[in-house]
């Protein structure tokens, strides 16, 4: 976070909803018009760079040199990242889905949810699958660790902006269960309940990422690495949306853990970071 620039929170998370909501409101009434060609896909894609956009406007015409430089090396530099951290961002959401069909088991879920999905829960038109969890992970990171996360951690606290991010970000993503055939389309008709355990789930999640990045030294590459193996973990294994709603407790609890355990680190401002890299004193 560059001290000597004064962040516009508002006016970024403002515009970026905007656009990604009309955008997305669009593809969405697109999505039963156009006979499964697959078109409405345009407009998804379209909102889903809105934070990269967006965040890459405010940097470029921040007229500050050393944020544009800071916005490059956390993009760019692979050192920033760090050994234990990568291990954590490799191993905490397999393990968190195994340990929630554990706890699932005695609940009556079923064991066969240890076995390897047969496909990905959801279709996205002309776009493979695959190459749409990469394309979401590179944009959402690109700027939520870009601009926004630092507009926040600006004013507040680590814990505070992290909660305030991991609700906002669960917002944003509101307009996606009326997109046929999106993954929230198809739990919010399952059972609405199952959705809103989606949303819910997406606030520790934003402790969680906002956390590693940080110990990253905001390593932008992390972030994106993070985001793409959460949403892989979600679709490797055969689980129930009974169990994902265990998953969203464990989730929270190793929130909860890290806080507790990081706690100079999360009651810190951002006015407590030092020089260009963004660093949190220790």
């Amino acid at each position: 976070m560059i001290t000597t620039y004064e962040y516009k929170p508002k006016l970024y998370f403002t515009t970026t909803f905007l656009v990604t909501y009309i955008l997305w409101f669009i593809g969405a009434y697109l999505s039963y018009q156009d006979n499964n060609s697959g078109n409405y896909m345009l407009f998804m894609l379209l909102g889903l760079m809105a934070p990269f956009l967006f965040s890459s406007l405010m940097v470029m015409t921040s007229k500050n040199i050393d944020m544009k430089k800071d916005f490059l090396n956390r993009l760019l530099n692979p050192r920033l990242i760090q050994p234990k951290i990568i291990l954590f961002i490799l191993f905490v959401m397999p393990l968190s889905i195994l340990a929630s069909i554990v706890i699932s088991l005695p609940l009556g879920g079923s064991i066969s949810q240890f076995q390897l999905a047969e496909g990905f829960s959801f279709s996205s038109g002309f776009i493979p699958v695959l190459l749409l969890l990469i394309l979401t992970a590179c944009f959402e990171e690109l700027g939520w660790r870009g601009y926004a996360f630092d507009s926040l951690q600006s004013r507040y606290s680590l814990f505070k902006a992290s909660i305030i991010f991991g609700t906002l970000w669960s917002l944003w993503h509101l307009p996606l269960i009326f997109v046929q055939n999106s993954y929230q389309y198809e739990i919010y008709h399952e059972n609405i309940w199952f959705a809103v355990n989606f949303f819910v789930s997406i606030v520790p999640l934003g402790v969680i990422i906002s956390w590693a990045c940080i110990k990253n030294k905001k390593s932008i590459i992390s972030a994106i690495l993070f985001h793409f193996i959460i949403n892989m973990s979600q679709e490797v294994f055969a689980v129930s949306q009974m169990t994902k709603c265990i998953e969203t407790f464990v989730l929270t609890v190793v929130a909860a853990v890290i806080v507790a355990m990081d706690k100079e680190c999360f009651l810190q401002r951002g006015e407590t970071v030092s020089g260009k890299t963004g660093l949190i004193l220790k």
